[in-house]
């Protein structure tokens, strides 16, 4: 009975030592190695042989694609603005021991150091280049980044900035300017259109003006024509004279006779000796 417990116990302790021995590594990750508390090798994915209470797996590491989330953060333009800023990178650990040996925590190491180069080239940018220049912004923050992050067996692929826009307190001063960019152009567009119509009343009214004169010019001239033309006639004798006078008396008591304060109109029976009558008193004076 004892050497059926030992057989089983001996049984027990080859199995957990070829357990501890053997080692299966998936696909996308590699093992780190120590032996006797010091970095011995990397397990790559498959089946790997290791030297059992000597040789331990002290870190599981993997080779995938690690997407990394950068936090947030307000960032001084150089002309004074806060904008809020965020970015995504994507990073690849070629040497697991030098990421785990490296550093004490590559993740929040990686997402700080790209927080500080965030700060530091935005801060070299006004603020419409820094809003429009998403491009250049990330050339430079992977230039900035890739050397550091190499010292530690990862390589960067990629970085984006996720979202770059104005504080909150900042996009209320923007709203605030362009609405008064806004309503100076329309005071501007208003004056402008005043400007217009003042230019244009005064124009008409100098056409009208020169058109005013104009007809007194032709007025003038016809009455020096018919000034004339009675002229020569009072020569031929005082029929025309008479008719003319005559025409003209006619359209005063017309005239008159349209009047509200006009009740009654009486006509000489006698017309003609009525006009030579005031020829008459023409000529007496």
């Amino acid at each position: 009975m004892p050497g059926l417990v030992v057989t089983l116990f001996l049984f027990a302790l080859v199995v957990v030592t070829i357990g501890l021995g053997v080692r299966i590594v998936p696909q996308g990750s590699k093992h780190v190695v120590q032996r006797l508390g010091k970095y011995h090798t990397t397990l790559n994915p498959g089946l790997n042989l290791i030297i059992p209470y000597i040789d331990t797996v002290a870190y599981k590491v993997t080779t995938k694609d690690i997407v990394m989330d950068v936090p947030s953060q307000e960032v001084i333009t150089r002309d004074n603005a806060v904008i809020i800023v965020n970015a995504i990178a994507y990073i690849n650990i070629v040497s697991p021991e030098k990421a785990v040996y490296g550093v004490e925590n590559y993740v929040l190491a990686i997402q700080n150091l790209v927080q500080t180069s965030l700060r530091s080239i935005v801060g070299e940018m006004d603020l419409d280049d820094a809003l429009s220049s998403r491009e250049q912004i990330k050339a430079k923050l992977k230039a900035a980044i890739s050397d550091d992050i190499a010292d530690w067996g990862i390589a960067l692929k990629t970085v984006e900035i996720q979202d770059i826009k104005p504080s909150e307190t900042m996009q209320r001063a923007m709203e605030e300017q362009a609405a008064a960019e806004r309503a100076r152009r329309a005071t501007v567009t208003r004056a402008d259109g005043d400007k217009a119509a003042a230019i244009l009343q005064a124009e008409g009214r100098l056409e009208a003006s020169r058109r005013d004169a104009e007809a007194q010019v032709v007025l003038a001239e016809a009455s020096q024509t018919a000034i004339r033309k009675v002229a020569e006639a009072t020569q031929a004798g005082e029929l025309p004279v008479v008719y003319l006078l005559g025409e003209k008396y006619i359209e005063a008591m017309r005239d008159i006779a349209h009047s509200q304060n006009g009740k009654l109109v009486v006509l000489p029976a006698d017309l003609p000796a009525a006009v030579r009558g005031i020829m008459g008193g023409l000529a007496g004076r």
